[in-house]
């Protein structure tokens, strides 16, 4: 039997409308018999066409308010039967059961009606029962049966039947039910992790249609993909196409900045997904030029992000930074127009848009995910561990520390003063090496330590960084506490005027 079919019969059974006319109108001209229900059947009786009700076939009608309409023997037989099997040809006839050889179906939008905040009840509604079987069946039997499975494929079907003058190969019909497998999978996906939103069911289950092939990898010898939806959180209005550091580093901004998302206008400079520069000022301006002086060298070709929509003064200095990205709100047009100034920096304005609340990362030969540290340190959260307590304004600098420390790689120690990041130690395999060497990096540009606060992502098991932050002029320390000798470090601020607050809470970031 010759792999090239020829298209005699369609059943249509849509949701989405749009981009379906000029298919019908093909298959009119084409002499293909058209089947059809519900809202369908009477969207192509108003083209002028003719539709075969699938009540007809069935001589049964949609009952149950719609949830059974195609669910039948003479519908699906007429889908999964083998066409190069006499058995089922024989049954076709004895049954009266017409051959269907596409089927274009799409489902009720569920993914939708969730995002949308709908009611149980809606949600449960949205659950497709008739359209999903049908695709299953039809890209189940793609040796005789072409499934169009979403109204994203409309237009390459059309194509393929105007090319093709209504002939389809076996490759075309085995490409159209990749498609329907990936619906369908995708649809049970997004079911299931609706259902099991709270993880009683101890099972991972991911898909991403949303697929960009990127330019490399972390390396130009490595692939890399980009599995998401970009523009749902995103509009890029200038640059090159972003690489996977950059999505990492904009990753990493985009986390931190939710931190500071109601204060005061709060400016970030990032690279390699820490922080090397932040500061919170009563101006944008302001808050770049302090963040830029915490590092302006590791500055160089990083990652820039505002709280609040960019100005022509801030503007201004950025353009003279060569930085990857620059993302905000907004951008005042002539601020905009001088950001576009260097084709190749890419400028996003950030949406209001909820991010997942899991993370998600592979291991060995498994996957581990965990709850997102959704955990902010707040006043209301410390523990006043020492005779002297801080001062307000070291009280606003701790919760500033505190809230970068907890997006800074671990092991971790932040500096800030004025509710500006003097330096972090990043990624140290020792708490002092990581104290030491912010001390160093703050005192390389320039910044006096006196009055500055510290913030460490765990506790401190001896008080060897206390003595050392204390002998650089730094009195006041927030971190978690937990150590069975935390008493240590606790006497020795008491013994040297330091104040020490312990919030209960860790962040590890690794």
């Amino acid at each position: 039997m010759s792999t090239t079919k020829k298209i005699n019969s369609a059943l249509i059974s849509v949701f989405h409308k749009d981009g379906l006319e000029p298919i019908v109108r093909k298959f009119y001209e084409l002499g293909i018999s058209i089947y059809s229900t519900g809202g369908t059947e009477k969207f192509i009786r108003e083209l002028g066409i003719d539709v075969i009700p699938v009540e007809e076939v069935t001589s049964y009608p949609s009952i149950l308010g719609g949830r059974v309409k195609t669910l039948h023997p003479k519908v699906f037989g007429g889908i999964l039967n083998r066409q190069d099997n006499e058995s089922d040809v024989a049954q076709l006839e004895e049954f009266d059961i017409p051959q269907l050889d596409v089927i274009i179906v799409d489902l009720y939008p569920f993914e939708k009606t969730v995002s949308d905040g709908a009611s149980e009840q809606e949600i449960i509604e949205k659950i497709d029962i008739g359209g999903i079987s049908l695709i299953r069946a039809a890209a189940k039997n793609y040796k005789d049966v072409l499934c169009v499975s979403s109204m994203e494929d409309y237009a390459e079907f059309l194509e393929l039947i105007n090319t093709k003058v209504g002939e389809s190969t076996i490759e075309d019909r085995r490409h159209f039910a990749t498609k329907a497998f990936n619906v369908s999978s995708h649809y049970d996906t997004a079911i299931f992790n609706y259902f099991n939103k709270d993880h009683k069911e101890a099972a991972l289950k991911i898909s991403e249609t949303r697929a960009k092939v990127l330019r490399y990898g972390e390396n130009p010898h490595q692939k890399g993909f980009f599995f998401g939806d970009f523009e749902a959180i995103f509009t890029k209005l200038h640059g090159k196409e972003l690489s996977y550091n950059n999505l990492l580093d904009v990753d990493a901004a985009l986390n931190l900045m939710n931190e500071f998302k109601n204060d005061d206008p709060t400016f970030a400079i990032l690279k390699h997904n820490n922080a090397c520069g932040l500061a919170t000022r009563s101006t944008i301006h302001q808050a770049y030029v302090d963040a830029l002086a915490g590092d302006p060298v590791s500055a160089f070709g990083g990652i820039l992000m505002s709280n609040v929509k960019i100005d022509v003064p801030t503007a201004k200095e950025i353009h003279n930074l060569f930085c990857e990205v620059v993302i905000a709100p907004g951008y005042d047009d002539e601020a905009l127009a001088i950001l576009k100034g260097k084709k190749n920096r890419i400028v996003l304005i950030q949406k209001e848009t909820p991010l997942p609340n899991t993370l998600v990362r592979t291991c060995l030969n498994g996957i581990l995910v965990q709850d997102k540290d959704f955990k902010t340190d707040t006043l209301e959260d410390l523990e006043y561990v020492t005779t002297r307590k801080p001062s307000q304004e070291e009280l606003d600098d701790l919760i500033f520390a505190s809230k970068l420390c907890k997006h800074t790689k671990s092991n971790t120690i932040v500096l800030a003063k004025n509710k500006q990041l003097c330096a972090s130690g990043t990624g140290q395999t020792s708490r002092v090496d990581a104290l030491n060497q912010a001390i160093h990096k703050a005192k390389s540009f320039n910044f006096n330590l006196e009055g500055a606060v510290m913030a460490s992502d765990a506790f401190f098991p001896f008080p060897d960084c206390v003595e050392i932050s204390n002998n650089n002029g730094i009195k006041s320390v927030i971190q978690p506490g937990g150590s069975i000798k935390d008493q240590l470090s606790v006497d020795y601020c008491n013994e040297n005027g330091m104040s020490m607050v312990m919030t209960g809470t860790r962040h590890f970031k690794h």
